[in-house]
């Protein structure tokens, strides 16, 4: 199964979430729908997660991640289609360089993390978003049918945060290199994810 990215900035206020960066979809896969920044992870240079992350952020809303924080693991299996299942790998960014900038794939808004649209998102979204805007790591998985309805979903979530920054991502890899950051993308090829790159 594809390993992808999905990246939120966000900014806080008294240690709480104050507001959370959104893009809306312009073309392919998903289109139409406010998500994250991100995409698949390559295989070509043996990318990992996190340079991957960084990678599409840029990409896509033109900032560069300095400090950000893994939030969710989610598995997404599309019934209609095998070829877009995905193991989702989703950070929160507290700190970059620049300013987010509309690309031809995303155009980021900034939304109060109270009024978060819903209703024009992947339907999975507000089962596990909130959960993690309350501080909570999730672990989720969810089936789609037709027409993008959840036919299954299972969530667990900890109040377990860890927040990283790129030197410390770094130095990581380079001493004690762990398995999800050794993980790398699959099939060679463009394909479906739900960030906002590389999608048919």
């Amino acid at each position: 199964m594809r390993d992808a990215t999905l990246c939120f900035l966000i900014k806080e206020k008294e240690g709480e979430i104050a507001e959370v960066c959104l893009a809306m979809k312009k073309r392919g896969f998903g289109v139409g729908r406010w998500n994250g920044v991100g995409g698949k992870v390559g295989d070509k240079n043996k990318e990992t997660i996190e340079e991957a992350l960084i990678r599409e952020t840029q990409e896509e809303i033109g900032v560069a991640l300095s400090k950000f924080h893994k939030v969710a693991e989610l598995t997404f299996i599309f019934a209609p289609n095998k070829d877009w299942n995905q193991v989702v790998h989703t950070y929160f960014a507290t700190e970059w360089e620049g300013e987010p900038q509309e690309s031809e794939e995303m155009k980021p808004q900034w939304f109060a993390a109270a009024e978060i649209p819903f209703t024009s998102m992947w339907p999975d979204d507000i089962h596990w978003l909130p959960k993690v805007l309350e501080q909570n790591f999730v672990k989720a998985a969810f089936v789609f049918g037709k027409d993008d309805i959840i036919l299954k979903k299972k969530l667990s979530a900890k109040k377990i945060i860890k927040r990283t920054s790129l030197k410390d991502s770094k130095e990581r890899r380079g001493n004690e290199p762990s398995e999800k950051l050794r993980r790398r993308g699959g099939k060679k090829g463009r394909g479906a994810t739900r960030g906002g790159l590389d999608k048919i």
